[in-house]
């Protein structure tokens, strides 16, 4: 369990006024099933957890994460806390290609992984950040490591294993579709994909083009063959963290992500459903997932003084395109904002936050 290398990281788009290029610093763990890279950020805050990202199928922590943390608002969050990427086995840049016949870990097994981590870094807790199949293997750690998860954002999760009738469906698209056309439909709207806007296709070229594809199609493998994580409102297995659910509408696991919220404890749970965005929406409406993510935070009992300039306004992640937002929290009251009259309803109190922006 060495440190492998410390490497000057060069962003991509241009710094902020004041901001700084960060260090990133780039290590690997030997775990009961393989070794695993993840690259840290900043140093760690007394008595704060670190943020942990997982990412999903066909992408690596920069392809999935780099557009929400480099955006500007995002900086007085990165500041507050270290941050942890986890590329999943394989799939880090440069990462050769596994032998033919190698047993990739489960995403259980994967989510087993995740203490070897923390112990490397002597972090006691977290605030996970997932997407699609790192958002279940976030989930499947905190079931079972419950002490150690403070919060969890969730994006496009599906916490159902696949029935007989998907099982069926995927064998028979796997006819039909190369395994990147699969994930680009896993990643993507249909809507999305048939625009093929600039985004698309740049995340077209990166998956069909990956000098991985054998270990993204064995990640792949791993999602489609997760165990039902079983969740039960007001049962056992639970969440016990606050978590935020997030989907784009019309995205591809739409449905799955509003099954996921009515499974889960309503006075933990926010429902985030956000207009615009499609299936990527850390990629597509970074300044959106930004603020909700402030305000998440804020909730949890940090960053108390940060400047919420549109949150603290209206209760809202509210921006200046077009999207309606549903926050679905059991909280004391409901607040429902209507972007026509800009005033607060009077009624009795409920679960929903609804705001249309």
């Amino acid at each position: 369990m060495a440190e492998l290398q410390e490497v000057q990281i060069t962003e991509e788009k241009p710094l902020l006024p004041g901001q700084t290029p960060e260090v990133a610093k780039t290590h690997s763990v030997e775990t009961p099933y393989g070794s695993v890279n993840f690259t840290v950020y900043g140093t760690p805050k007394p008595k704060r957890p670190a943020i942990f990202t997982y990412h999903d199928v066909g992408l690596n922590y920069k392809s999935c994460f780099q557009s929400l943390f480099q955006f500007g608002d995002m900086q007085e969050i990165i500041q507050n806390f270290v941050r942890v990427h986890v590329d999943a086995p394989g799939m880090q840049e440069g990462a050769p290609v596994f032998p033919l016949g190698y047993q990739y870990p489960s995403l259980d097994q994967l989510a087993d992984m995740i203490p070897c981590i923390l112990q490397y870094l002597n972090f006691s807790t977290i605030i996970g950040v997932g997407v699609g199949a790192g958002a279940y293997i976030l989930s499947r750690y905190a079931l079972t490591h419950p002490d150690t998860v403070e919060g969890l954002v969730l994006i496009n999760i599906d916490p159902n294993a696949k029935g007989w009738m998907d099982w069926a469906a995927h064998k028979l698209t796997g006819f039909t579709s190369s395994i990147p056309e699969m994930i680009l439909g896993h990643l993507f709207s249909q809507e999305e994909l048939s625009g093929n806007s600039e985004l698309v296709q740049k995340y077209r070229n990166i998956v069909t083009h990956a000098p991985n594809l054998e270990n993204i199609e064995l990640y792949w493998n791993s999602y489609n063959n997760r165990r039902d994580l079983n969740f039960e409102r007001g049962g056992d297995i639970t969440l016990k963290c606050p978590v935020m659910l997030v989907v784009g509408d019309q995205a591809p696991h739409e449905d799955a992500v509003v099954e996921c919220n009515s499974k889960l404890d309503p006075t933990q749970t926010s429902f985030l459903k956000m207009a615009d965005s499609g299936g990527q929406p850390q990629l597509t409406q970074p300044g959106k997932l930004t603020e909700a993510f402030k305000y998440f935070l804020q909730g949890m009992g940090y960053m108390a003084s940060s400047c919420m300039t549109r949150l603290s306004r209206s209760r809202t992640a509210s921006l200046t395109s077009a999207a309606s937002i549903d926050l679905n929290r059991s909280r004391s009251r409901t607040l429902s904002q209507s972007s026509e009259s800009g005033t607060l309803p009077s009624g009795p109190p409920g679960h929903t936050m609804e705001v249309s922006c």
